[in-house]
């Protein structure tokens, strides 16, 4: 099992296939930007290193994580990418806001997977505090962009 202190940017360079000729549409939330940001950096840095060519990246911006769902959607749909990358953060506060946000979009981003047409992957923090999150978006554990960069690879050059 990984431990919830694994660093997201720490991974086996060498079991990452080329990913020159892929084409990615990252789709991002507004809401807490500058952990969004933070994470959109990442991914495009990544998928930039293994080969991906910038004009083969669109990102969208919506303006929640759950309309995530309905812009990954839109980016599988269009059969213009071979994976989508949805970003986004959901911070814990004082209601059950959270825990709705968080089920809506995993179970919204899972069946968009189940449908088979190319890789969704969930590039959501949920995290009780700002702090987890800074962590997790360029700090102490890594980015969890460049793993979801690393998976969008994986998953497009596999099943491709």
């Amino acid at each position: 099992m990984a431990s919830a202190l694994h660093n997201l940017s720490d991974y086996d360079i060498n079991s990452v296939p080329d990913a020159t000729g892929l084409a990615v549409g990252i789709v991002v939330s507004e809401w807490n930007d500058k952990i969004t940001g933070a994470l959109l950096e990442g991914a495009v840095r990544t998928l930039v290193k293994h080969g991906v060519r910038e004009e083969d990246i669109t990102v969208k911006t919506v303006p929640g994580s759950f309309e995530l769902i309905y812009g990954s959607a839109r980016f599988m749909n269009s059969d213009q990418v071979d994976a989508v990358i949805a970003i986004g953060c959901v911070i814990r506060g004082d209601t059950p806001h959270f825990d709705y946000i968080c089920q809506g979009v995993t179970q919204g981003l899972a069946d968009l997977n189940r449908q088979g047409k190319v890789p969704v992957i969930y590039g959501l923090l949920t995290c009780n505090t700002l702090e987890q999150a800074e962590q997790r978006c360029g700090g102490m554990l890594g980015n969890k962009g460049d793993e979801c960069a690393v998976t969008a690879i994986k998953m497009a050059k596999g099943w491709v």
